[in-house]
């Protein structure tokens, strides 16, 4: 790219990538999903529906259906990535401006550090677990010495090893990611299905798991945690559509990422969530009660070399999926403020120490906060993004964009486009009553809110597709006048 060297908004992570850089084929997109969706939050997510009160069928479907639906808005943004090349906060100005841009990409960019800390907590975990399997400490004696934290230090210290493995990864670069994913991606699916047959033979009666039972005595309440578990596993990986393009960005055709990401992710999803379903059916045969964390279930199997490997084989998982979907984009989201001063490597470690200072052992303490607070309140964040990006991909300037102009402070895109921004926070606004509700657990609001919250979402992205393309329209209608 011309005088890039001299350029304040391009450095090599956020220059667009060479035709003939880009080595994606539509299995390394594959296996990149298989990564990232086998994970222990895929597992509690699925497990969780049926906790709610969902039989094996409906948890299935639910998850197949979101996942189905966000997929249209991932390979839609994927589009833009493979023919321009270049990353979501690069993206992303030529709909909210190069200055503009910092405020979706640093949103996506904050949610990526929360998931980045749920995810080192859950491998912290397993690794405490490991740890006191085989006697390095008595869990039974570990006190909290940390009421501040409200953990205790052995906890903390398990949580911060696990967190330097990923700093380490990081300071490598992106490449290491890639082959991590690659060699991942098969493990990760035999892992998932060895437990799926422990399950089977375990309990005396394996038809007995497929039994469709229902805790709803109506029907019309299972609809009322059917749309917010939609909506919940919509939010799941509404992240990524955002910023799919910092991986569909490497690809060699349109035709690679668009059934690399069709065979990657609903399948995987959907059979690893359907284990986490069947599974934690069986630990309710097998203990009495659905366990829905798989570390907590690992516990309780009882033999050691059982639960030390399977402790092993969630920390691939959860290392597998962190980096790839909860590192890349931060890092080149925090890159984008500052591309001069701070490169892939330093935003991921920015990113590690956001994921630290959140505390996300409080963000997953139960159901409720993880599903209702957490996965619905920041799509309804990410919904108006979506919709106001595709929006100005597809609708406003047919896919034509000219890839210098991302990188002019005073080109086409120069400054702020505030239209996007009056889209943004008009299309969020509908939601901030029902998340308030969800997130203080009292009815601050009216009952409608919480309604309209259920779908915060699938309203976030229909209110900006509509109100972008009116202020868009409106915007052209004035040049045209003048």
């Amino acid at each position: 790219m011309d005088n890039a060297q001299n350029n304040p908004l391009i450095n090599a992570d956020l220059a667009p990538v060479a035709i003939e850089d880009r080595t994606w084929s539509s299995w390394n997109i594959a296996a990149l999903w298989i990564g990232m969706a086998v994970c222990i939050p895929t597992y509690m997510l699925a497990a969780g529906m049926v906790k709610l009160g969902m039989n094996w069928w409906q948890a299935t479907l639910t998850v197949m259906a979101g996942n189905m639906i966000v997929l249209v808005p991932m390979i839609l943004n994927g589009h833009a990535g493979t023919k321009l090349g270049v990353p979501f906060p690069v993206l992303v100005r030529a709909s909210f401006g190069i200055n503009g841009a910092h405020i979706p990409s640093v949103a996506r960019s904050l949610v990526a550090c929360g998931w980045f800390g749920i995810q080192t907590w859950i491998g912290g975990a397993a690794l405490y677990t490991i740890l006191g399997v085989l006697g390095v400490f008595d869990p039974t004696k570990d006190i909290n010495l940390l009421p501040v934290l409200d953990i205790t230090a052995t906890q903390f210290a398990c949580f911060l090893a696990f967190w330097a493995i990923h700093v380490v990864i990081v300071l490598k670069g992106v490449e290491s990611i890639k082959v991590l994913e690659i060699w991942a991606a098969p493990f990760l699916i035999a892992s998932g299905v060895a437990l799926l047959i422990w399950a089977l033979f375990k309990v005396d009666r394996p038809t007995d798991l497929f039994i469709s039972k229902t805790n709803f005595a109506e029907g019309s309440n299972f609809w009322k945690v059917f749309f917010p578990q939609l909506t919940a596993m919509v939010g799941f990986w509404a992240t990524l559509s955002l910023n799919i393009p910092d991986f569909t960005r490497y690809c060699k055709s349109q035709k690679d990422q668009a059934v690399g990401q069709f065979v990657g992710l609903p399948p995987t999803m959907t059979l690893f969530c359907f284990i986490g379903i069947i599974v934690t059916g069986a630990t309710v045969i097998i203990f009495g009660e659905a366990i829905w964390d798989p570390v907590k279930l690992v516990e309780r199997m009882g033999s050691k070399p059982v639960v030390v490997i399977s402790m092993l084989a969630l920390l691939l998982a959860t290392l597998s999926t962190n980096l790839a979907a909860n590192v890349v984009s931060p890092a080149n989201g925090f890159s984008n403020i500052s591309p001069t001063k701070i490169s892939f490597r330093l935003g991921g470690i920015i990113t590690c120490i956001i994921g630290v200072l959140i505390m996300p052992w409080r963000l997953i303490s139960d159901t409720q906060g993880y599903i209702f607070t957490w996965l619905i309140g920041y799509s309804a964040l990410i919904g108006p993004i979506v919709g106001i990006m595709l929006c100005d991909y597809f609708l406003i300037r047919k896919t034509n964009i000219d890839t210098e102009e991302l990188y002019k402070a005073d080109g086409e895109f120069k400054g702020v486009n505030w239209r996007a921004m009056i889209a943004l926070f008009i299309a969020v606004l509908p939601n901030i009553p029902g998340f308030i509700n969800a997130a203080l657990g009292e009815p601050i609001f009216p009952p409608i809110f919480d309604t309209i919250y259920t779908y915060a979402w699938f309203v976030g992205v229909l209110i900006s597709v509509v109100l972008y393309y009116f202020l868009m329209q409106s915007k052209s209608s004035h040049r045209t006048s003048s």
